[in-house]
């Protein structure tokens, strides 16, 4: 690929210097056209979305080159004459074609389309309603391709119009200065006003469109993102294995929409520049061939040109050098404030505690330290910022009059008119823009690229947790005799310590078991490892064939919403009827919630744990699962209403096979069977099975 880079850089040059050097348009059109087909044959590993953009400019350019040879053999009508784009067009979108071609050899962009073509060339199913057209079902990828190709040629036709009014303007200013009534009028009505007026409307389809594609690009990569982070229990084991993905949800939520809203903005606005800059530089190249370096007699071919040049060169390596530690500080920045953000929703998720500690002071005081921490980059940003505020200042005032300054004096000397002199600025101007892209764009790039860091950094933590999963973990495996059985388990933490282990091990079909032993046993580790959210460790447990299973936690997850969908999660609405709610709720022992399941408000903070432990018991008598698994999901009653809860459960769910993990003696009463966590020789602890004192004969 070395070479063929070589290669498209050898040919963009060449075009490049033929198109500067003023060769004829009819050379330059069939190297234009095998040009681009060359950077089409080179294109084919690259990014999807780089491609979209070489196949807008293969078409656009087959459309250029037809209006350029039916300008030169005049089959153009009159009326339409002064609207063809110049000749230098075509040449200009082939070297533009390369440009992308060598920007998709750069690691980093190679990264940031890796993520952008995760829509760009998605099968799934979809559809868009068109204007005029109707319903139109396509995969979203093609949609999505579709849409960017159509922006793409929306903002290459304006910079078309762009060109097209440079020479508007020279025109314009000639006529004013000949005092040619006729010709100025002819040029304001004939010429600007029509292409005004196609201006303003593409504009207007333009914002349309991109919020159009920005909102399905995100849609589906915020579907994608969500899928992988919760699949398999991912986000579980991401918290316990520690790895570098600091707040996921501000990672999807906000550094996803600010990816793809900086990856459609900056692209774009490299392709208008870029596209700018190959359109203007033939014509500042042209104009500015006869100019003498100042103060002597030395010509120098497309003096402007190089003067531009060289003063964005300079203007973009003052502004990285200045503006470089943004990079670091944007990312910084993102992770403090979602520090904050996050401190701010757990404090409101635990009021209650906090009240009933007295804990006010201490979390004002932690509040105020988190705060402080994004005062101190912020503030660090800020002067970053003023830094390149004041450089960026100075470079654009100075930007006004410099193509005045080089040009003044071959107007005073006759050398150019007015309407050339304008002409010249515009294109001065045009080509000086193009070029400082970066450095209008380098605090957006160097936010850009935190944010890319982020969801980059996110993704690897999701993989690293997998491959973890997947080299050893606890397997589970089919179990064709009813019954749950563990195999040479060996349950380990993140680190891959041991921490217990089980052998032989078997929970009945039919028969209650209590699990009991001292905390920090691996009692709650076990009932994760079973229920397939705990991969950390080896051996294999089988578990009961084509049978469902339930674990009900100490601390139950509530959703916001209404009271219904706090009883019926994780199924849906319209799973049950509001009987069987409303009699689940009632045997759980909460009658007084069973009127209020259309309610909306915060049930974790208005429920107190009993309750939502009582509230867990009823989405599992909604659920009636085969294996119900209880990890101290009654400890927060009183003993008389855990043990209506236990009869309820007995009566209710009769099918029901109950394991519980639990501490308090009176818990033997409800169960078959107990296993003891219980130390061994090697330091571990291991289930072993305490027999049921034998009658007395």
């Amino acid at each position: 690929m070395i070479q063929a880079s070589i290669v498209a850089a050898a040919v963009g040059l060449a075009l490049l210097a033929l198109q500067v050097s003023g060769t004829d348009i009819s050379i330059l059109l069939p190297l234009a056209m095998l040009g681009l087909g060359v950077a089409l044959f080179l294109a084919r590993d690259m990014p999807k979305f780089l491609k979209v953009f070489l196949s807008v400019l293969a078409g656009l350019e087959g459309i250029l080159v037809a209006l350029s040879l039916a300008q030169a053999f005049d089959a153009v009508p009159e009326m339409l004459v002064n609207y063809v784009p110049p000749a230098s067009m075509p040449v200009g979108a082939t070297i533009f074609a390369f440009v992308i071609f060598g920007v998709s050899r750069i690691p980093v962009i190679r990264t940031i389309m890796r993520i952008a073509d995760r829509y760009f060339t998605s099968h799934a199913s979809s559809e868009i309603r068109l204007p005029l057209i109707g319903t139109v079902r396509a995969s979203e990828g093609a949609i999505g391709t579709a849409l960017l190709a159509f922006l793409i040629a929306i903002n290459l036709g304006q910079v078309a119009l762009s060109v097209r009014l440079n020479f508007f303007s020279r025109d314009m200013f000639n006529a004013l200065q000949e005092k040619d009534a006729g010709a100025f009028w002819y040029q304001l009505f004939w010429v600007f006003v029509p292409l005004a007026a196609v201006f303003i409307s593409v504009a207007l389809v333009e914002i349309v469109s991109q919020y159009v594609l920005r909102i399905r690009w995100r849609g589906f990569l915020n579907r994608l993102y969500v899928s992988e982070w919760l699949g398999e229990g991912t986000h579980y084991r991401m918290q316990l294995a520690g790895h570098a993905a600091d707040n996921p949800d501000q990672r999807i939520a906000d550094d996803l929409k600010s990816y793809i809203d900086q990856t459609y903005t900056l692209s774009i606005g490299l392709l208008n520049q870029s596209a700018t800059l190959v359109s203007f530089i033939a014509i500042l190249w042209a104009l500015s061939q006869g100019f003498t370096l100042p103060g002597t007699d030395i010509p120098v071919p497309g003096l402007l040109v190089w003067v531009c040049i060289a003063y964005a060169l300079l203007g973009t390596w003052l502004t990285h050098v200045i503006g470089r530690p943004l990079i670091n500080l944007y990312f910084q920045q993102e992770r403090v404030e979602a520090d904050y953000r996050f401190s701010l929703a757990r404090l409101r998720e635990y009021t209650e505690q906090v009240a009933l500690l007295g804990g006010e002071t201490a979390e004002q005081h932690a509040l105020n330290g988190r705060f402080g921490m994004i005062v101190r980059n912020f503030m660090q940003i800020v002067r970053r910022v003023m830094r390149l505020q004041v450089f960026q200042s100075t470079y654009f005032q100075a930007n006004v009059v410099v193509p005045y300054i080089l040009t003044a004096p071959y107007f005073f000397i006759g050398k150019i008119t007015l309407g050339q002199m304008q002409q010249t600025v515009g294109a001065f101007s045009s080509v000086q823009s193009a070029l400082d892209f970066f450095i209008t764009s380098y605090s957006t790039i160097a936010n850009y690229k935190a944010v890319v860091d982020r969801l980059t950094t996110f993704e690897a933590a999701v993989e690293a947790v997998r491959q973890k999963g997947g080299k050893e973990r606890v397997s589970l495996a089919p179990s064709h005799n009813g019954d749950l059985n563990v195999a040479g388990l060996e349950v380990a933490l993140p680190d891959g310590r041991v921490l217990m282990k089980a052998d032989g091990v078997a929970f009945r079909q039919g028969e209650a078991t209590l699990l009991t032993g001292p905390s920090g046993s691996g009692k709650s580790t076990l009932f994760r490892a079973i229920s397939g959210i705990w991969p950390f460790g080896t051996g294999q447990i089988l578990v009961p064939d084509g049978q469902s299973m339930m674990l009900l936690p100490q601390r139950p997850y509530i959703p916001m919403g209404t009271l219904r969908a706090a009883v019926t999660y994780p199924g849906a609405h319209a799973d049950y009827d509001d009987a069987a709610i409303k009699e689940a709720l009632r045997a759980a022992k909460l009658p007084t919630l069973a009127d209020r399941l259309d309610e909306e408000r915060a049930w974790a903070q208005t429920l107190s744990l009993g309750e939502q432990q009582r509230l867990a018991i009823a989405r599992a008598l909604l659920a009636k699962p085969d294996w119900l698994f209880l990890d101290e999901a009654t400890a927060a009653l009183d003993e008389p209403t855990e043990a209506e809860i236990y009869a309820v459960i007995r009566e209710k769910l009769p099918e029901t096979t109950v394991v519980s993990i639990g501490h308090r003696s009176t818990l033997s009463a409800f169960h078959d069977r107990r296993i003891d966590m219980t130390m061994t020789e090697d330091g571990l602890y291991a289930p072993v099975e305490k027999r049921q004192p034998q009658p007395a004969e």
